[in-house]
């Protein structure tokens, strides 16, 4: 059922909030350049009438969302994409013009089917989420929204919180000093980078998908560790995301069935936060991209097989400990990374995006803890799960997939199967 708009507005910082502001970008920033939007849906249970929304609610949201960016320039800011030179991209603050687009909107959707956790069409979610200005085309540069835009829809108490005011205590740091670079590798990076233009985000609709959440209980974790420890009891890390990444990517490279190579390699790719993990460390409040990544492989034949969990499981922790938490390699060879991406194109490969360690449900603008997160933006690779902490079940982790819907089924069944033991 489509939304109806009740308000598009932009929302600047407050005034005098600081003078004109431009963020250079470190290599780990253009490496995401032509990377999608990451779209998520925080669905919130919180009943109240059209005006009461309008007149109270609405505002008080504004307000805080202004007086936050005092603290997040950069969210307000545009990207600027230089077009043949040799200067490299940053974000741009405005003094007075930049602002974060704000749309409210209403709909007569389910709210319970939208937040349930069986498989739904997956297009149907894509009224709930706001459209990113084009990128604009300027004499020597491109020019793109840094931020994604925030939309609010009622689908449908009183004590609203400064949410946003609330949790900006500790300020962001933007120097982009602390990322160390004695290589040049965002020269490396730009040179690649800047080949290839700016291009306007777009939905993949129609998506010919279904959405459904899976749920993996603190039981079900501690069972999944406690299989692959006595398999391989040599590993010194075996985490709640390694046993979650590990039985998510068997599971899904069996709902496939049959393939016509048994020895195709199948990988797993993850990012993970390394502020704490290079030498020098980066402050925990750097506001910036500061991201590494494994990648797992394993043969197809091996990975359906009946060690297939396990196997899967002992190559993430071997990516983790070796690559990622090994401050000598987590950014050894980092100049070829784009290289090295590209090479992952057209391979067999599952993602994973989100992680429980950033527990965006929790975010509390006064309405107590979010319904259902949603990341949208899996429909459009090939293909992710997402991953955040369960609403309901303490210690447990859900699982959101976006597939077709026969790959779906077989996907649940052999989910629900594998835990019986």
């Amino acid at each position: 059922m489509a939304t109806s708009v009740l308000e598009t507005c932009r929302v600047p910082a407050p005034p005098g909030a600081t003078a004109d502001l431009s963020v250079p970008l470190t290599f780990l920033d253009i490496a995401w350049l032509h990377f999608h939007p990451i779209r998520r849906l925080l669905f919130y249970d919180y009943p109240c009438s059209k005006p009461y929304f309008l007149e109270t609610v609405a505002p008080k949201l504004k307000e805080s969302l202004s007086l936050t960016l005092r603290h997040y320039l950069p969210v307000a800011g545009d990207l600027i994409f230089p077009l043949n030179s040799e200067k490299k991209p940053e974000i741009q603050y405005v003094a007075g013009d930049s602002a974060v687009s704000l749309t409210i909107a209403e709909s007569g959707s389910d709210f319970d089917h939208l937040t349930a956790y069986h498989a739904r069409d997956a297009d149907q979610f894509y009224e709930f989420v706001p459209e990113i200005d084009p990128v604009t085309d300027e004499s020597e540069y491109q020019k793109g929204l840094f931020k994604h835009g925030l939309r609010s829809a009622k689908l449908g108490g009183d004590h609203e919180q400064d949410f946003l005011t609330k949790h900006a205590e500790s300020l962001p740091i933007l120097d982009r000093s602390v990322i160390n670079d004695p290589l040049g590798i965002d020269t490396i990076f730009w040179k690649v980078i800047r080949e290839v233009p700016l291009k306007s985000s777009s939905f993949p609709l129609p998506t010919g998908r279904v959405r459904a959440t899976y749920i993996l209980r603190q039981a079900d974790i501690k069972k999944l560790k406690d299989l692959v420890l006595a398999k391989k009891p040599g590993l010194l890390q075996v985490s709640s995301f390694i046993v979650t990444a590990a039985y998510v990517w068997t599971c899904f490279v069996k709902s496939e069935g049959q393939v016509d190579d048994d020895d195709v390699l199948e990988f797993f790719i993850f990012a993970a936060d390394i502020r704490a993990r290079i030498d020098p460390p980066v402050p925990a409040n750097y506001f910036g991209n500061c991201l590494g990544y494994g990648a797992a492989k394993i043969e197809h034949e091996q990975l359906v097989g009946e060690e297939g969990f396990v196997m899967a499981a002992e190559a993430i922790a071997e990516q983790i400990k070796n690559r990622l938490n090994n401050k000598e390699q987590v950014l050894k060879g980092a100049e070829n990374w784009l290289s090295e991406v590209k090479k992952m194109f057209g391979v067999r490969a599952m993602g994973v995006s989100g992680s429980p360690k950033f527990d965006l449900s929790s975010a509390d603008f006064g309405w107590g803890r979010a319904r259902k997160l949603e990341v949208v933006s899996i429909d459009g690779e090939k293909h992710s799960m997402s991953l955040c902490k369960s609403r309901d079940s303490e210690g447990g982790l859900e699982v959101g997939m976006s597939l077709p819907k026969p790959r779906m089924e077989a996907f649940a069944a052999i989910f629900e199967d594998g835990l019986k033991f």
